[in-house]
């Protein structure tokens, strides 16, 4: 299914869940999502179900665009130690290592190495490289003051040519990642420009593809956005905001962008 193709999606602002959101749902299905993408005849069903600490199954490529990832799994926590957003866990620390909690590539997607960085660690300066110049120093200077604890990266390209990236940055508590939201996104658009993408503007995200307990806020480049176009989500679980990018020669579709933001958001909640 292609953009145009797509119906227009109701821009949802970012909320956060628990305070203007509903309670939380028992579980998360992919195959709501498709209800939407039924809508413009678009392919079968295929689920995932939320489950606390057990495998998750990447979704098989379908008509409508999404990539077959592999099986996901979240990596076992030290005994005793809580989920990040069980009750328990107040300050919603991330107990496994983060760099376990990465989504992998997709199939046949072409992994960008440079972002590995020492030990599975991205420097704070190689994440800000990818915003506009002007914005460098002032969100690494709020990234400072808030007191980024760690960035971990990945990155690759889908034979279509999609480049995708996700950076995960890992605060003291759930708290301070709350606070970070503001540095990233506001309720119109982020609050500081990528590298070659001046305007953006608020992303239709299927309700059903959000998880409870996670903030998110998505975003697409306006046109005229010359060869490429780049989609752009923020979402803060816990301890940890997760950012994911995408960019497309000809336009960035927005099935594997939702797809991609909410299987990495599965990993962190």
């Amino acid at each position: 299914m292609t953009e145009s193709q797509t119906p227009p999606m109701p821009e949802l602002p970012p909320a956060r869940c628990g305070k203007d959101r509903r309670r939380t749902r028992a579980a998360l299905r992919w195959t709501a999502v498709l209800a939407v993408f039924a809508l413009t005849g678009a392919g079968t069903a295929y689920g995932i179900s939320r489950a606390d600490r057990a495998d998750l199954p990447g979704l098989a490529t379908r008509s409508d665009g999404r990539w077959e990832y592999p099986a996901l799994v979240r990596p076992p926590l030290p005994s005793g130690s809580p989920g990040p957003l069980a009750a328990g866990n107040r300050a919603g620390t991330h107990y496994a290592d983060l760099r376990a909690l990465l989504l992998p590539a997709p199939e046949n997607a072409t992994v960008d190495k440079a972002l590995s960085g020492a030990d599975g660690w991205l420097p704070v300066k190689d994440f800000l490289a990818q915003y506009d110049g002007s914005a460098r120093h002032q969100l690494g200077q709020e990234l400072t003051d808030l007191g980024l604890r760690h960035v971990t990266s990945r990155g690759w390209t889908t034979p279509d040519g999609t480049r995708t990236r996700i950076d995960l940055l890992q605060f003291a508590t759930a708290e301070v990642a709350e606070e970070s939201e503001g540095s990233f996104a506001n309720y119109a658009v982020p609050r500081h420009p990528l590298r070659g993408t001046p305007a953006f503007e608020p992303a239709g995200f299927p309700e059903a593809a959000r998880l409870d307990k996670v903030w998110l806020a998505g975003f697409a480049e306006t046109e005229p956005y010359g060869k490429e176009q780049t989609r752009v989500a923020y979402a803060t679980a816990g301890d940890t905001v997760a950012m994911v990018t995408q960019s497309r020669p000809g336009g960035a579709a927005a099935v594997p962008f939702w797809q991609t933001v909410t299987l990495q958001s599965e990993l962190l909640a």
